[in-house]
């Protein structure tokens, strides 16, 4: 081939070359072995950009409760007068109806659903309205206010329980939604992340194991969901505090189905006690009784007669483990305790102190009892 015609045919092939290169760096997506992001299986959760499947799976299952309350009111104080009762006692006005409204999660087929007790405690009428349109009336089965939980139950077929996910492999950070009733809207998603587990300690309730989350919960909410980002329920809704933006709590779902369960099958809440009253130790007792980096609590009462009186332990002891367990803090040590079954016997380590010595260590056996109701936090 004669030079001048193959330089004919060389030049424009070469700069189509350059161009589709000049082209190719500026937009490397249109290289044609560039995978799109929607076709790869592995694809980084961050890219996700709708939660509508986890939505889908369990709004069917959250319910808008709604309850009425009646209530005496004050009468004039010239209402048993003999001059003026005619004026100003009307039996009408003694009575008035309190309204209230939350949220509640379906979990059996059979119509049971979870709420807290706040919602509905005192209620005269419960109506229940599902996600569907349908309506009921709920039938208390029982509760148990010192974890702010309640047990209704409708009569309905085709209802659709939630499925039940796991808050012990829940981490800080996970994403989660809350799906409840806000201020009687109706039903309502919210989105935000775990940001912290196993809060106690803030007075909402006696047992307190909260899964802490900035995904916005207003009031209405109580009892409503907290679902992960496939529908699982890991939490029941229950409380937040005033005044702040992204500070709400939920009972975690593992505690609240143990609660349900008991519920329905004794009426309450069965938990272990072992007649402690304790506290927490403070800097300045751990220097005191000479205590060194011994982690435990104060005990500081023993009744005559309960458990750990006939155990051997008594007042100024402090608690260390519970079969084995270590103790860090009175609500810990509540929690581990309400977990036992009544009946069984349990080791519990303590250590006494003595003036000017180690303190010695002691581990007596306990046999558990049932917690009973009172005013009073033991364990």
């Amino acid at each position: 081939m004669p030079v001048r015609a193959l330089q004919f045919i060389l030049w424009p092939a070469l700069a189509g070359l350059f161009i589709a290169l000049t082209i190719f760096i500026a937009f490397p997506r249109l290289m044609p072995w560039q995978l799109p992001v929607a076709a790869n299986k592995h694809a980084n959760p961050s890219q996700v950009t709708s939660y509508a499947d986890a939505v889908d799976q369990a709004a069917n299952s959250v319910v808008n409760i709604y309850s009425r309350k009646i209530i005496g009111t004050k009468q004039h104080p010239l209402a048993e007068h003999p001059l003026f009762e005619h004026l100003y006692r009307n039996p009408e006005q003694q009575k008035r109806v309190q309204s209230a409204l939350g949220s509640g999660v379906i979990v059996s087929e059979e119509g049971y659903l979870l709420t807290n007790n706040h919602v509905i405690d005192g209620a005269d009428e419960i109506l229940v309205l599902l996600h569907d349109g349908r309506r009921a009336g709920a039938t208390f089965i029982g509760n148990d206010p010192e974890s702010d939980l309640a047990v209704l139950k409708i009569e309905l077929d085709n209802l659709t329980p939630i499925q039940i996910g796991n808050p012990a492999q829940t981490r800080v950070g996970d994403v989660v939604l809350a799906i409840g009733n806000p201020f009687g809207v109706g039903q309502t998603v919210t989105q935000g992340i775990v940001s912290a587990l196993r809060r106690y300690g803030l007075g909402i309730s006696t047992y307190e194991n909260y899964i802490q989350t900035d995904a916005a919960i207003n009031p209405g909410n109580s009892g409503g969901a907290l679902i992960d980002t496939q529908g699982n329920l890991l939490g029941i809704n229950a409380a937040i505090i005033f005044d702040t933006v992204g500070i709400g709590f939920a009972v975690p779902a593992d505690d609240a189905i143990d609660s349900l369960s008991d519920i329905v099958k004794y009426g309450r809440v069965v938990r272990g006690w072992l007649g402690l009253t304790v506290e927490r130790l403070t800097p300045a007792m751990v220097l005191e009784l000479n205590l060194g980096s011994v982690a435990g609590v104060l005990v500081t009462d023993t009744p005559v007669n309960d458990p750990a009186y006939d155990a051997g332990i008594r007042p100024g002891d402090v608690l260390t483990h519970i079969d084995g367990q270590p103790i860090g803090t009175e609500r810990q040590g509540l929690n581990e305790v309400a977990g036992l079954d009544p009946g069984t016997k349990v080791t519990v380590q303590v250590l006494r102190p003595r003036p000017d010595r180690t303190p010695e260590k002691l581990v007596f056996e306990v046999t558990v009892e049932e917690r009973r109701l009172t005013s009073e936090v033991r364990t």
